[in-house]
């Protein structure tokens, strides 16, 4: 994952924009119950880990979201996944760091986006830091403050008043190789690293409202599921 957007106040419905950046052939499957141990909570799962870049546990409204970020690009050998730790911030809220052992995990930043809170983690691969967001608009990536993209676009989505004018902003835009970009295309050593996902979230306790599409600048190519399901 390397955009998120998130509009959020305490006890009010939230709204979320998650465009997973990846390398293009790396296989993944589309949001749904992918867990036995967690039947409530759903979220594209990637094939070659096993877990998610974004997750929602419909019964408690919460949703997690992880982004990499650059200080350590590779795990050590035998570090756990990024990808399980949005899994566990559904299951253990607040407290799903003393779930996880760090050391040699590549660096991240961890969204947590709760009726009661918003809460943004940051590793280093080192350091653990949280920071409590306030209610608003807010925007997180995967360079951070230095990439520039809440700078050229937060005011757009802070404007944007649906879930269907934040589509409408991705609609007809290029890939770019451009660390400000919201969606991106990069070519580096044969290898070609993109925007592959895009999914826009309404969540409450107990209803989820997704839609979903593998090429987000193209209108027509959303999809839309709503669990409980009808």
């Amino acid at each position: 994952m390397c955009t998120v957007v998130v509009r959020w106040a305490p006890g009010e419905p939230a709204l979320l924009l998650a465009l997973r950046d990846e390398l293009v052939g790396r296989d993944f499957d589309d949001p749904g119950a992918w867990w036995p141990a967690q039947p409530g909570v759903i979220g594209g799962r990637d094939r070659t880990a096993g877990g998610s870049w974004c997750v929602t546990a419909v019964e408690t409204g919460v949703t997690a979201l992880v982004l990499n970020r650059p200080q350590r690009r590779q795990a050590a050998p035998g570090a756990p996944s990024r990808g399980v730790l949005p899994l566990l911030v559904a299951q253990h809220g607040q407290d799903w760091h003393q779930h996880v052992e760090r050391a040699g995990m590549a660096s991240f930043a961890l969204v947590r986006v709760a009726p009661e809170a918003l809460t943004l983690w940051v590793f280093d691969g080192v350091e653990l830091t949280s920071e409590a967001l306030s209610a608003g608009t807010h925007m997180v990536t995967s360079g951070g403050a230095e990439d520039g993209r809440a700078v050229r676009s937060l005011a757009d989505f802070t404007a944007a008043g649906s879930p269907t004018r934040w589509q409408q902003l991705l609609a007809g835009r290029e890939p770019a190789d451009d660390p400000a970009a919201l969606l991106v295309r990069h070519e580096r050593d044969g290898q070609v690293f993109g925007t592959v996902f895009g999914q826009v979230i309404e969540t409450t306790i107990g209803a989820l409202s997704l839609s979903f599409s593998r090429t987000p600048s193209v209108a027509g190519s959303w999809t839309q599921r709503r669990w409980p399901e009808p």
